[in-house]
């Protein structure tokens, strides 16, 4: 009943909410814009993309997913966790998004670039051990079936993981308005995806009461 309740208040919350956090994006003026901040040099740290690879335990030879690569700030820590031997899909909807990452990344021998869309990842069917989506799962236009196409792409007991800020006022810091841009908060994701196909096997937060990492199962 609970899973229930928070579903429903998902789907009530998404239409107030999901237009205004894409607005930015739907102009390739305002994409231009968000790349400033995407691209930035310290972006991975703001993402705390040492921590997510930790908390996923990334190793040597694995297949990472990066959903929603945007300029392509975690392959920075992606690449080199799983070698030479693994591989990295950064998928994006955004071509001018994956041209930033490509050449931030430009002779990386372990990295695919993947042109996916609003409903559609475009992986492979069961190609992943992991794939991850930082501060972009409440920017998903249709959930449902981005979380379909990434059950999909994983093999059968891969790993996603969500990565997101609290749905609370302060947590995205100076200038962020959660309460706008935030479509749904924690436990309403972790239902929301639950309903899809996955367990939950984790959480943790990458800054107390800011940003957290769901970690389910397929």
């Amino acid at each position: 009943m609970r899973v229930l309740l928070l579903c429903l208040l998902a789907a009530a919350a998404y239409g107030q909410v999901a237009d205004k956090a894409n607005a930015r994006y739907r102009t390739a003026e305002g994409r231009e814009g968000m790349l400033v901040t995407l691209g930035a040099p310290d972006r991975p740290d703001r993402i705390h993309a040492e921590t997510i690879v930790k908390v996923l335990k990334i190793k040597p030879g694995q297949t990472v997913a990066d959903i929603g690569t945007g300029a392509g700030a975690l392959l920075n820590v992606l690449a080199p966790s799983v070698g030479e031997q693994g591989k990295v899909y950064a998928e994006d909807i955004f071509d001018d998004f994956l041209s930033a990452a490509r050449k931030r990344h430009a002779g990386a021998k372990n990295i695919t670039f993947v042109l996916g869309n609003e409903k559609d990842v475009k992986l492979p069917e069961g190609c992943c051990d992991v794939a991850v989506t930082v501060d972009a799962y409440h920017h998903y236009d249709y959930p449902a079936e981005m979380l379909a196409s990434i059950h999909k792409a994983l093999k059968p007991g891969g790993r996603f993981a969500v990565v997101d800020y609290y749905r609370r006022p302060g947590a995205m810091g100076p200038g962020g308005n959660p309460m706008e841009h935030i479509r749904i908060d924690k436990d309403a994701v972790i239902a929301e995806v639950q309903a899809h196909g996955f367990k939950l096997l984790e959480t943790t937060d990458t800054v107390a009461g800011s940003q957290y990492i769901a970690v389910f199962t397929r």
